[in-house]
Order: C-alpha cells, then structure tokens, then sequence
C-alpha cells in the first residue's frame, strides 16, 4: 500500500489555505463543508475568495504567507501553483509539525488528496497517491454512477439503529449477520425509497425473526477457487464470498495478491499443501472445515486454480455432504487455462491440437498412472499439473513410450503472476532448460506438451508486451494533472 487512507475530522479546527486563485478557492471550499474554520492567505486574491470572504464562509488574509498562519493548524493546503511560494508554504508547515497538500506536487506534500464521492455520512475516497490524479477522477466518475444518493440515507438509518442491535444481538458475528441481511433485503430498498417509517416497521418484524430463529447460527462453507494468481481473473461471485467469510482456510498456492481481498477481520488458517510437506493433512483439512461450520462459521475454503481439477475439492464436499453441512461450490479458473493464455499458448488449435488432456504429476514415484495410449495421441495437447519435481524422469517415460523427442515443450512458472517465467524446448531438452532458467521442483508450474507450443513466438506478444515505464507513466499522468483543471482539485 503506496500510503495510509484515513478519513480525518476537521470540524470547528484550523484550516489554512495559501493561494490566490480558483484552486484556492475549491480547497477552501472542500475544507469548509467537512466543518473547518478556513482561513486563506492570499497577496492578489481571485474575486471567488473576495466573495467567501464576503459571505462570512472563510478568514481572508491579504499579504504573504508567514510561520504564525500555519501554527496550530490542522492541515495546510498550499495551492499557489507557484513552486516558489507553495515550497515556501510546504516548508512553514513541515516546520510546525503541520500536515500540507501542495497542489501537484506529491513530491512536497505529507499528504495527497482523493477524489471524493460524498454520500454523506458515507464518504467514499479514490487516491492514486498524487501518481495520476486524472486516473483517480476518472474512476471516481465510474463509481458515482453506481453509487445512489441515497446511500447517505442508508447510512445514517444504520447508524440509528446500531445501539439497538448491539443490544438485542451482543454476538459480534451473529450481529454482522443480521446487518447484511438489512442492507441486502428489504428494510435497505424501504430505506433508498425514503420510506424509513416502513423501513422501521420491517426492521423490527425481521429483528424478531431472526432471535426467534435462534440467531440462524448455521454455518456453511464455500468452496472457492482462487484461479491461477492474478486476482483480476477471480469471479463476482468468489469476491462476494471473500468479503462474507468469518474464517479463511487457504493453501500454499493462494498468493497474498487473492488473500489481500478477503474481509480484513475474517480469521486465516493456512493448511500448507506443498510436495511432500503439508501443514496439515487432507482428513484433517476436510475435518476442520465440519468443525469451523459447526461452530457457526462461514468458512472459505480457498483454492488455487479450480477446486475439482486436482484441487482434492471433491473429497472435502463428501465430507461436508454426509455430515449434513451447506456449502456452495465456485469455480476458478484453473491453471492450464490461466497460465497457457498468459504464455500465449492455446491448448487447441485447428491445425494443432483437436483434444486437451490434463494429468497430475504429483505421485510418489513421479510416474503417470495415466493409460499411455490415450496421452499419446496425435493432435493433442497434454498439461501435466504439479509434475516439476519430476521433470526429467516423466519425459524420458514419454520417449520411452514413443513420443517424438523433438516435439516441443513449455514450462510455465508462477503463470499469470507478475512473476512468470516460461521455458520452451523439447521433450527431450526441457528438463535441462528449466533448471538453466532457475525453475526448480518446489516452484508452482505447469508444462505443457504439444505442437501448440510452437505458437507462443506468435501469440506471447500480447500478454508479455513490455509497459511503459513507471516513470514514464508518471510524467505523462503529471503533464495530464497540469492541463486539467478537476485533476487539480482531486490532487
């Protein structure tokens, strides 16, 4: 996380603003509708501040900015636009211990300002750290458009009823649960229709309800597959669930990327699952999910790739079914489909491969029980899961069972990561070439067999295409802010 977001109160406290124009003016503004006494410190000020002034809504001082403006402030806003007089600004404050924004210029500030959706109580706030400004706006604009003014209704609603619900409901749990079923149900549209007195009224009926149901302490599980790494390829549906969970049951291949969007409070217990060394075993695994649901839990059960294609899902749901647990099952999508698209390898093709077939090569011995004659088969595609450990002796089977020693290879570290490394060579030379490049048996990879690896000079373009710099991508985001005038206000 680039920086810290905290939303700061300000009411009844000093405010100062340095600056003469418009951009002057909107911060002013900002700060004296979240309840600020603004004063601004302008030598030529606009006609706009001349006229707050007027109105009694800020404190005009009309000279320059001196160190007794900024002392016992709690925010100084430095909008000039004059590197001169803003550094000036930047280092007054700075020397009284003083938070300061300096308008475009991140590099000077201890603090950078958002972009704001105000349904107030509900304050919403988009930051790119003072990176792109005009990026933050523009997904400010998306969010407005989804977010109703009545949100604010909402809120407050909520808040009025929170005494009461701690004190009908005192299980921190059982009381989350209850909210949720508010803000997804009826009382919620009642509330946005600004109907509160029904909204009431079906409040309590549902209050009743729920302790009359004895606070609906039934657990469930949610088997969820994570995908291959890039949390941009998790579903809805899995996000949904994610922030629902109250305990997270996560494996090895689970990156911190996915487990950043799990609910900030929902407990973690990480069950291992490497080769060979595993945190905890699959019965208790499968145990400890009956029990965490049992206790009344919503337990996330987090997977790597797709939890039915050797992910071991199916043994955990036998459990939870014959001990009567509700649990809903969500797809990911697994790492052969994941990690050969980002490698710009298709897994059929007409010209190359009519038929994919997936194996596991995680066995004791490192040997496929798979039938031979069913893998080697002309224009097929064969993805072998977890089978790195055992590379050299699983392709010296494939040419003993009459594969083609030149027929191509890929293998696929860390696919869809920032991370990713691919190695492509032959059946023959691919064990050799993947220890040269430092992918080794502990690493997470998939290798792919087939005439379709030929492709990837052609196709791996698209996902691997280098982008800018960051630094270049800062200095065209800046020279963007510059010219535009709302990327201003929200810096």
């Amino acid at each position: 996380m680039e920086q810290l977001p905290i939303c700061l109160d300000i009411k009844g406290r000093k405010v100062v603003v340095a600056g003469d124009g418009a951009g002057a003016a909107r911060k002013a503004l900002l700060a004296t509708g979240a309840g600020a006494v603004v004063t601004v410190v302008a030598a030529a000020p606009c006609d706009e501040l001349r006229e707050l002034a007027a109105a009694g809504r800020i404190g005009l001082a009309e000279r320059a900015l001196l160190a007794d403006d900024v002392a016992g402030a709690a925010i100084v806003f430095a909008a000039a636009e004059n590197d001169e007089r803003d550094g000036e600004a930047a280092r007054l404050a700075q020397e009284a211990g003083v938070l300061v924004n300096v308008v475009d210029r991140a590099d000077l500030s201890s603090f950078t300002m958002p972009s704001i959706i105000d349904r107030s109580p509900l304050v919403i706030a988009v930051s790119s750290a003072g990176v792109s400004p005009l990026l933050g706006r523009m997904m400010r604009q998306r969010l407005e458009a989804t977010i109703p003014a009545a949100f604010g209704n909402l809120t407050r609603f909520l808040g009025s009823i929170r005494g009461v619900l701690k004190r009908r409901i005192p299980d921190v749990r059982n009381r989350r649960r209850f909210i949720e079923t508010v803000v997804d149900g009826t009382v919620a549209d009642l509330v946005l229709a600004n109907d509160e007195e029904r909204a009431r009224q079906q409040l309590d009926q549902s209050l009743e309800a729920f302790l009359a149901d004895g606070h609906n302490t039934q657990g469930e599980v949610y088997l969820v597959g994570g995908g291959p790494g890039d949390p941009d390829l998790l579903t809805f549906r899995a996000l949904r669930l994610m922030q629902r969970a109250d305990v997270v049951v996560y494996d090895r291949l689970v990156g911190s990327p996915i487990m950043d969007l799990v609910r900030s409070d929902a407990e973690r217990i990480y069950v291992g699952k490497k080769r060979n060394q595993h945190a905890m075993q699959q019965d208790d695994i499968s145990r400890l999910l009956v029990t965490l649901a049992r206790q009344g839990k919503r337990v996330l059960r987090l997977k790597g790739g797709d939890p039915f294609i050797f992910g071991r899902g199916g043994e955990e749901i036998e459990l939870l079914a014959a001990e009567g647990i509700p649990f809903q099952i969500v797809p990911g999508i697994t790492a052969a489909s994941g990690c050969a698209s980002f490698a710009g390898i298709p897994l059929t093709h007409r010209d190359h491969a009519q038929s994919c077939v997936f194996l596991t090569g995680h066995t004791k011995t490192g040997r496929l029980s798979a039938d031979w004659s069913t893998v080697l088969q002309p224009g097929q595609t064969v993805v072998i899961y977890m089978g790195l450990a055992f590379l050299g002796e699983l392709m010296r089977d494939f040419i003993a069972r009459g594969a083609d020693p030149e027929l191509p290879v890929a293998v696929v570290e860390n696919g869809t990561r920032p991370n990713q490394k691919v190695v492509t060579a032959t059946v023959a030379t691919i064990a050799e070439a993947a220890a040269a490049a430092g992918i080794h048996g502990s690493s997470p990879a998939l290798t792919i067999i087939g005439s379709v690896v030929t492709l990837r000079d052609k196709l791996a373009w698209f996902n691997e295409a280098e982008p800018p710099t960051v630094s270049a991508t800062a200095a065209f985001s800046a020279e963007i802010g510059r010219s535009d005038p709302a990327a201003k206000a929200a810096q």
